[in-house]
């Protein structure tokens, strides 16, 4: 039989493998807590993320006014592809500035990202024509043309340069997604390529793919940045060549 002082010394192993158990669990629990919240400074103006709530679909024909107002289609050459068909897309973007986030690190003294700093922004696209460089945000954040709103811009990449003390030439290296439809994913473009800091100043970037109507689309995007905005986000005024199936 059992004794009492070999029973109690079972138990007790068994309350130190259970307590040892429930230690590496909030260990483990705290270290990838601290995993999350390290990496990014948050702007503490930015607003809540109420905006990345599930939103309601939009109709296909609801898309689709919206892409009438941005898009045309390419004169006749004198050789028409049976493939595909050119359209060429033109917009506006207005930066939130109250949605960039950038990595803690690397940054300047006075705490500007620097070379190699990654970040993440998001903003509002407008029809071509709308903004005149530094309007499109109001000081909230909110877009100052809600009615003339079509999609939603966000963009991600690093800063290359001298980051946010570049004065001329690239200063990011991004991945853009230009999201037109009312439920997100429904009609997106990409875009890859480096931004100028230089006002009015054009360059190229690679059109890599979409969703909807724009899924195998390929192509070149020229982007001009007009200005800044009151909220000291980038404006900028696209124009998109894309080759699309027929």
């Amino acid at each position: 039989m059992m004794t009492y002082e070999k029973r109690f010394n079972r138990s007790a192993s068994r309350l130190v493998v259970a307590a040892v158990a429930l230690a590496i669990a909030l260990i483990q629990n705290a270290t990838a807590q601290s995993q999350q919240e390290k990496g990014r400074r948050v702007n503490p103006n930015r607003q809540n993320s109420a905006q990345a709530e599930a939103q309601p679909g939009e109709s296909a024909s609801g898309a689709q006014d919206k892409l009438t107002l941005i898009e045309t289609q390419e004169g006749p050459a004198w050789f028409s592809n049976p493939i595909f068909k050119t359209k060429i897309i033109r917009f506006d973007v207005s930066e939130n500035a109250k949605r960039f986030v950038f990595d803690e690190t690397p940054v300047h003294d006075d705490g500007a990202p620097a070379y190699g700093n990654e970040f993440v922004t998001e903003g509002y696209i407008y029809p071509f024509g709308t903004l005149n460089g530094t309007n499109g945000v109001n000081p909230d954040g909110s877009p100052e043309f809600p009615d003339r709103v079509i999609g939603i811009w966000t963009c991600r990449g690093w800063h290359v340069g001298e980051g946010a003390k570049t004065v001329s030439g690239p200063w990011v290296v991004t991945h853009q997604l230009f999201d037109l439809g009312g439920k997100p994913g429904q009609v997106t473009l990409a875009t890859d390529g480096v931004e100028l800091v230089d006002i009015d100043a054009p360059v190229k970037r690679a059109v890599i793919g979409g969703t909807g109507p724009y899924a195998e689309a390929r192509g070149e995007a020229t982007q001009t940045m007009i200005g800044f905005n009151q909220l000291n986000g980038v404006n900028l005024r696209l124009e998109i060549r894309v080759a699309i199936k027929k």
